[in-house]
């Protein structure tokens, strides 16, 4: 799996504390069948990383860890920092690939310009990752929130915790509607330590129920931003097992 998500550079922000919880995060993907982890910190203002804080900390990270998992580069972009020049934010392309941005999605209440943004994102030649809109409120509520977001480019992002039930009911019973209308194209971790939000993807895996889905949402997608080549198409077959119980 690629896991394309993740708080687990050391004393950049609310993840990994130090380089020994790094490690412990990096064993913690490697034993749940994780093969590339992006180290996506926060960019925002109460966690202000640069470009050059996450490069030196992913150096030494990689120096530390190995080669028994592949981490690549990223950024966790809150909206008020995609106003960064256009050099700045290729530093923090997803997966290494510059012209790809993980923007968070905000916790409480929903921008109504959300949309414009990503679609003036998209006009300065970026591609978007919207991270875990499943736990929004006003999403929960209302899905088709991200039906215009979708339509213009813009992939969606679950969190593994919210497909197997840690986040809740109401994250989890968004996660299988966006997902039964096409309107989630990625499963990532963000975890943020190797036991209290540990990695979880192959409970998210076991939760969806159709392995040539969980495959799409787990490889095959995130590995297009990896090698910069175009998304693939979801594969038709058999809905999630849980749809029937979570339909809106």
């Amino acid at each position: 799996m690629i896991d394309l998500h993740s708080h687990v550079l050391p004393g950049v922000d609310d993840g990994a504390a130090d380089l020994d919880d790094a490690l412990a995060i990096c064993a913690a993907a490697v034993a749940d069948g994780i093969e590339v982890l992006a180290a996506t910190p926060h960019v925002r203002s109460d966690y202000p990383t640069t470009p050059e804080r996450m490069e030196t900390a992913l150096a030494e990270l990689r120096g530390a860890a190995g080669d028994r998992l592949r981490l690549v580069a990223g950024g966790e972009l809150d909206l008020a920092e995609l106003e960064r020049p256009p050099e700045e934010l290729r530093r923090f392309g997803l997966a290494g690939n510059p012209d790809m941005l993980l923007v968070e999605t905000p916790y409480a209440g929903w921008p109504l310009d959300l949309a414009d943004r990503l679609f003036r994102l998209k006009l300065a030649g970026f591609g978007a990752v919207l991270a875990h809109p499943e736990r929004n409120r006003d999403v929960q509520e209302r899905p088709d929130l991200l039906e215009q977001i979708v339509q213009g480019g813009t992939l969606v992002q679950l969190t593994a915790a919210s497909l197997d039930g840690r986040f809740g009911a109401g994250a989890q019973q968004c996660s299988f509607t966006l997902l039964e209308r096409g309107l989630a194209q990625l499963v990532a971790s963000d975890a943020h330590s190797a036991s209290v939000r540990e990695i979880g993807m192959s409970a998210a895996v076991e939760a969806i129920g159709d392995a040539n889905l969980a495959r799409w949402l787990t490889e095959d997608v995130p590995r297009s931003i990896l090698e910069r080549t175009p998304v693939p198409p979801r594969p038709a077959g058999d809905r999630p097992r849980r749809f029937g119980l979570f339909r809106r």
